[in-house]
């Protein structure tokens, strides 16, 4: 049926002014903050280049003050612990280099970046590139003042190994709970002569007192080493291979992972290898039969109104990637988590 003269002209009148005039009010509202008066924003490929294009906060290593930022996004390039193919410690400046992520969460209906108080604070300083316990003890600290001024930390890999000591600082008062998207459980033991490495970073926190495991849920599990995982169970954790997903449906998950964590603090961590390598090909130890990204998604925009106490998105190898999909999808998974947190009652006012 063709478009009648009174519609025509009603549309004519409504929308031939400025990209910056919306309606809907949800819409009016990020405009706003998005647009100048002149109905222009900032080109996506210009200026100095920050994680999700927030805000650069500097941050003095020897003070650490992150004034009344309620999140601080953050990278921490370090990826001693890996198993595999070395390289996660280029994913902050990887995924600072990804454009045009948000500002609107439609899902969620939230702008975080202009939501929250929110900035880059730049890479976790580190005394040494070559020694994995000296970072393990500066990544702890670090979060240690973060936790203690009320911020919450959004945080890039890196390899895996880095989410023990964040747990560490921040489940120092009261146990976590995780949200755990993976391949791999990453709850092994010592070996090769240390206990330091990203394929055991959720065993040590649970040894140590600082997650619950019977508040975390891991989804996505699959691949050759699950002979490595058999602590998950034992200690009480949820987890849902990757084989399980399409039976159980994400409704189903969500309603799971919402019931395990509860209304206690809870941890979002990300391993883009939780995706399949056909979405996510840049990362250390891929597994074929992973998650969509459509699917990742979908459990993240379930979890709106979790306790969420801080984050992360991890193993993002970028160099073995030349599409920059794997970052591009690392991205994507930062603004999710970020979109969640202005939700969190964790969040300070």
């Amino acid at each position: 049926m063709p478009l009648s003269p009174e519609l025509l002209e009603h549309l004519r009148s409504k929308y031939s002014g400025s990209a910056a005039d919306m309606h809907d009010p949800r819409f009016q509202k990020v405009a706003q903050t998005i647009f100048s008066e002149g109905g222009t924003r900032a080109a996506p490929y210009s200026g100095i280049p920050t994680l999700l294009s927030a805000p650069a906060f500097a941050v003095d290593p020897k003070v650490p003050d992150f004034g009344n930022l309620q999140v601080a996004l953050m990278g921490a390039p370090m990826d001693l612990g890996a198993s595999n193919r070395p390289g996660a410690r280029f994913g902050p400046r990887a995924l600072r280099a990804i454009e045009r992520i948000g500002p609107y969460n439609h899902v969620l209906d939230v702008a975080p970046v202009h939501a929250l108080r929110v900035g880059d604070v730049g890479d976790v300083p580190f005394r040494s590139r070559y020694s994995l316990p000296l970072c393990i003890e500066d990544l702890e600290l670090w979060y240690r003042h973060i936790a203690a001024q009320g911020v919450l930390p959004l945080t890039v890999g890196g390899d895996h190994s880095i989410t023990y000591p964040i747990m560490k600082a921040l489940g120092a008062k009261q146990s976590l709970g995780m949200v755990h998207i993976d391949a791999h459980c990453d709850t092994g033991g010592e070996f090769d002569q240390t206990r330091f490495h990203h394929g055991g970073p959720f065993r040590l926190a649970v040894l140590d007192g600082v997650l619950d495991p019977t508040r975390c849920i891991q989804i996505g599990i699959r691949g050759s080493s699950e002979y490595l995982w058999e602590f998950s169970k034992d200690a009480g954790m949820t987890v849902i291979h990757a084989e399980e997903v399409a039976a159980m449906g994400i409704p189903e998950i969500v309603r799971l992972a919402r019931q395990v964590v509860g209304d206690g603090p809870t941890y979002l961590s990300f391993d883009v290898d939780g995706l399949d390598p056909v979405y996510a090909p840049g990362t250390g130890t891929p597994e074929i039969g992973g998650l969509s990204t459509r699917e990742a998604l979908a459990i993240f925009h379930g979890l709106k109104g979790l306790h969420i106490c801080g984050g992360d998105v991890v193993e993002v190898a970028p160099q073995y990637d030349p599409s920059t999909n794997t970052a591009q999808a690392g991205a994507q998974m930062l603004f999710e988590i970020l979109s969640l947190m202005a939700f969190s009652p964790a969040l300070k006012p």
